[in-house]
């Protein structure tokens, strides 16, 4: 055990190594593509998305595969400096936890499974995928779901943090970009024309304001803002990204009404507002009672831990939202995602792997 869970360690720490900006994954793509070429006994192949998916033949032609995906892309730009460094208990390093342990996982999987003699009925499909994080709208689940359909026996996806939870609910997400144009000018000689960055503030300040229902929970965020040309320059083109969640759909439909009537109320000669949709995520959900979610329960009270069920913006949405059997787990715990600082702790690595080495079986029977 002790020289598999370093074995995985290490694996992480080399996927991390290599940048995998959404987007942008597919030097890591290949990489991962050539490592699990080096294994027996499996076939590898890359689908046109870049995807890399690995089969691992079961004893039973005709029993549905098991499907288990791990995303490649991180939120960091390929200028981001990936050095690592390691203390007793825990591992920084940027994506360390989301996801490169996650796609090492992948591969502790298959050791695992490989290492102990387990011999599966199922075709298990071990699945690198592409776009999760950001505006990549779940491209690589897409196509993994064109592909297998409700062919499966279940979607499992894997994080390489949150450890403990199951997410099971989808939470919904739009996205938007909202560009204001003007005419611009001088700020001195033009003074009173309007400018762009003065009306994408003040839209800003209103969409801020709105306030969301209080049955679901429900969020607004401005996460993005640029414009202007020079601090004397009347600014004749601003704009913003617009991230909007909510747990329950018709909810997310009602703010985006707002949002919507937001825009327009600045509307008006020589002020131009153009609102495009830049990005969703579909709301879905399979109920606590379901076979597969009391599946993973127990696999974590095996492992001592008492089981989160939780919503959550992952691979698992699309899925969800066409009412096939989906969850997303974590293999071990940390913190600061999505900064530079991010970190895992590596001792309930060992425990996330049993978690899900007993999963497969379980979905396996």
């Amino acid at each position: 055990m002790d020289a598999l869970h370093e074995r995985i360690i290490e694996e992480g720490i080399r996927i991390q190594q290599v940048p995998a900006p959404t987007f942008h994954e597919v030097a890591r793509a290949q990489f991962v593509f050539e490592r699990f070429q080096a294994e027996k006994n499996i076939s590898v192949e890359m689908d046109p998305t870049g995807n890399v998916l690995v089969c691992l033949k079961g004893k039973e032609n005709n029993s549905a595969p098991i499907l288990i995906s791990a995303h490649l892309d991180t939120v960091f730009p390929l200028e981001t400096n990936l050095r690592v460094t390691r203390e007793s208990d825990r591992i920084f390093g940027a994506g360390i936890g989301d996801n490169s342990m996650g796609v090492a996982g992948l591969f502790g999987l298959l050791w695992s499974l490989t290492g102990r003699n387990i011999h599966l009925k199922s075709d298990l499909w071990l699945i690198a995928n592409v776009c999760e994080e950001g505006l990549g709208n779940l491209k690589g689940m897409g196509a993994v779901v064109d592909r297998f359909g409700d062919q499966t026996k279940g979607y499992i996806v894997l994080e390489g943090m949150a450890l403990g939870h199951i997410y099971h609910r989808a939470l919904g997400v739009r996205r938007y970009s909202i560009t204001i144009l003007t005419g611009g000018g001088h700020s001195w000689t033009d003074y009173g024309q309007p400018s762009a960055v003065h009306e994408l503030a003040d839209l800003a300040s209103k969409l801020t304001a709105l306030t969301m229902p209080p049955k679901y929970r429900t969020t607004l965020n401005v996460g993005k803002i640029s414009g202007g040309t020079s601090v004397n320059t009347i600014a004749a083109e601003a704009s913003l990204e617009l991230d909007l969640r909510s747990e329950n759909q018709q909810t997310l439909e009602s703010i985006i009404q707002k949002v919507e009537q937001a825009v327009a109320s600045i509307k008006r000669s020589g002020v131009e507002v153009r609102l495009e949709e830049i990005g969703r995520r579909p709301v879905g959900e399979i109920p606590d009672s379901h076979l597969l979610v009391r599946q993973a329960q127990s696999c974590l009270a095996e492992q001592g831990i008492q089981a989160v069920l939780n919503i959550g913006s992952t691979d698992a949405n699309l899925p969800l939202s066409l009412g096939y059997p989906a969850v997303t787990i974590g293999l071990s715990n940390g913190g600061s995602g999505h900064t530079v600082h991010e970190y895992i702790f590596t001792e309930p690595l060992k425990k996330g792997m049993e978690q899900l080495v007993r999963l497969v079986q379980k979905i396996d029977s």
